[in-house]
C-alpha cells in the first residue's frame, strides 16, 4: 500500500540567520568608518593686531654657541649675561612679559645651555625653546 505523501516543507537552520546578520552588522560598520569626516565650515574672526601689540611687550631673546651667549642681539659671557638678565626680568611685571625665547646652535655643548637655562629661571624668567620647523597652514 502507497501512502500519499504531501508537500515537507524545510525550514533553514536558525544558527545561519544570526550568522548572516553578524556579517551584515560587521560590513555595514567596517563601509561606514571608512567614509571620511567633514566638518561644519567655519570662519574664524581676525584678531586686532594694534591692541594686542600695545598689551604685549616684546619677549627677551637668548642665543646660545658654543663660544658666546646673545642677549637681544649683543654678545656676552655668562657673568655679564647673568646681571643684564636680571635687570631685563625685574622691569617685568606681568608674568606673560617674563618669557625669554632661547635658540640654540646644534653644536652647542650641553653644560652650557643647562647653565644657561638655570641663570634664566634663577632670575625669574620663564623658559621658551624656539625651535626650527616648516609648516604648512592653508586656510580656505
Amino acid at each position: 500500500m502507497k501512502l500519499k505523501r504531501g508537500k515537507m516543507l524545510i525550514d533553514p537552520p536558525a544558527s545561519a540567520s544570526s550568522d548572516i546578520a553578524f556579517i551584515l552588522i560587521i560590513f555595514f560598520l567596517v563601509c561606514a568608518a571608512v567614509q571620511p569626516e567633514t566638518g561644519l565650515a567655519q570662519v574664524l574672526p581676525k584678531t586686532e593686531e594694534k591692541k594686542e601689540q600695545q598689551e604685549q611687550s616684546k619677549n627677551i631673546e637668548v642665543s646660545i654657541t658654543p663660544t658666546s651667549i646673545v642677549l637681544d642681539g649683543s654678545p656676552l659671557q655668562l657673568p655679564e649675561f647673568t646681571q643684564r638678565l636680571n635687570a631685563a626680568l625685574q622691569k617685568k611685571t606681568r608674568e606673560t612679559d617674563r618669557v625669554v625665547v632661547v635658540k640654540s646652535a646644534p653644536n652647542t655643548p650641553y653644560p652650557i645651555w643647562i647653565r644657561v637655562s638655570q641663570v634664566i629661571e634663577q632670575a625669574g624668567g620663564i623658559l621658551t625653546l624656539e625651535l626650527e620647523s616648516k609648516r604648512t597652514i592653508t586656510v580656505e
